[in-house]
């Protein structure tokens, strides 16, 4: 039977699912994790509660593929690699050139390359994953799916930054945005929950994990999003700063003694956010778990709330109005007391959350009261399915 994985491809992991299609049947899922680090963990799960997991040093994501696709045949999940149709590849960046998920040819391949000045830490890493799909899988179709690619629905006075127009024109320097599939993803549950055509609704949904954004999602189109250039704007994150005034860089560049703004940039990506406000963690749950005796990791706390607020209320003044909130990912699905914080701060737009319905995890369902005037869910995202759902998209064009 044909078969298509779905590849989530990181800096240093990869994830991954494996489906028959089109019945959408996940088959085997696992993840390699500490790719070029030492102690690298590889893990598969299929069957009947069955795992494959070895921990050993596995210096690139070449090496891991070849170690998936052999155990994918040892472990019998699959006869043959010739099974797999299809491939479909979670890429970051995917700039103004791919407006939707698009059949990954040499020409194609040249773009991810070169978009990776937009995203260097992840398009360099799926662009090498797709040559090896390439190689060892000669006749299976390659689709990569943008992170980017649903946010180009925004319109100009949303994308553009306030900044000589040149700099767009030469350099395409403007909002990108990021979590694309995700939001494209939740969005359409959210319309399916409220009964109604996605054309006819108007959607706030929530990423929130370690990397956060919330995009105002109208009649189906991202219109904006709280991620910019980079994902390094918008909310306060596990590690990142989120938005900032840039005239705080050159001050602090100053008084620290720094002379490379990409150190600086450094900070701002992995040493700010929950972590560089509270000292303690970059994680939700440990944070936690620290602030009934520490007051950073509350304030931590207190501010990733604020930022989620605000935003969700900037985007009902952007669409003039909202008919459900969508809370997803690592923090939005499980982190109770943050989405009833959330929620209860926003009552005056007539949003209205059920506690006993709230006090769940990680299970799709809505959170808020019957009288509720704006529905509010939870549902777990699933960029996996998407995926694969749109590389058989393109295997029937």
């Amino acid at each position: 039977m044909a078969k298509t994985i779905a590849v989530n491809a990181g800096s240093s992991s990869l994830k991954w699912q494996l489906y028959s299609m089109p019945e959408e049947e996940v088959i085997a899922k696992g993840i390699v994790e500490r790719i070029g680090i030492n102690d690298s963990i590889f893990t598969i799960k299929h069957g009947d509660g069955q795992k494959y997991e070895v921990v050993q040093d596995i210096k690139d994501h070449e090496v891991a593929i070849h170690m998936l696709l052999e155990q994918l045949v040892e472990l019998n999940i699959i006869a043959s690699l010739e099974e797999i149709t299809g491939a479909g590849h979670r890429i970051v960046a995917g700039g103004e050139h791919f407006k939707e998920s698009a059949i990954i040819d040499d020409a194609a391949l040249k773009l991810v390359d070169e978009l990776a000045e937009f995203a260097p830490l992840h398009n360099p890493a799926e662009a090498t994953v797709i040559r090896v799909f390439q190689k060892l899988l000669p006749n299976t179709l390659n689709v990569g799916v943008f992170d980017t690619s649903f946010h180009t629905s925004m319109p100009a006075v949303n994308y553009l930054y306030s900044l000589p127009m040149e700099y767009y024109d030469k350099f395409a320097a403007r909002k990108y945005g990021a979590h694309g599939t995700s939001h494209r993803y939740v969005s359409e549950r959210a319309a399916e929950m409220l009964g109604k055509p996605i054309e006819e609704t108007k959607i706030i949904t929530c990423h929130l994990g370690n990397g956060a954004s919330i995009t105002a999602v109208d009649g189906g189109k991202s219109i904006d999003t709280s991620m910019g250039f980079t994902p390094l704007a918008g909310l306060t994150m596990g590690t990142r700063s989120g938005d900032i005034d840039a005239s705080i860089l050159p001050y602090l560049m100053d008084k620290l003694g720094m002379t490379d703004i990409k150190e600086m940039i450094n900070i701002l990506n992995k040493e700010s956010g929950l972590l560089g406000i509270s000292g303690v963690s970059s994680d939700m749950r440990d944070l936690l778990e620290a602030s009934a005796e520490n007051d950073n990791a509350r304030l931590a706390i207190e501010i990733f709330e604020d930022r989620v607020r605000k935003y969700i209320g900037n985007y009902v003044a952007t669409m003039n109005g909202v008919d459900a909130i969508v809370f997803t990912a690592g923090i939005g699905e499980n982190d109770v007391d943050m989405r009833k914080n959330v929620i209860n701060g926003l009552t005056w737009f007539g949003c209205e959350l059920d506690e006993a319905k709230n006090n769940v995890r990680g299970e799709e369902t809505v959170l808020s009261t019957e009288a509720s005037q704006v529905k509010v869910f939870l549902i777990p995202t699933d960029e996996e399915l998407m995926i694969a759902r749109d590389v058989e998209a393109l295997k029937n064009k």
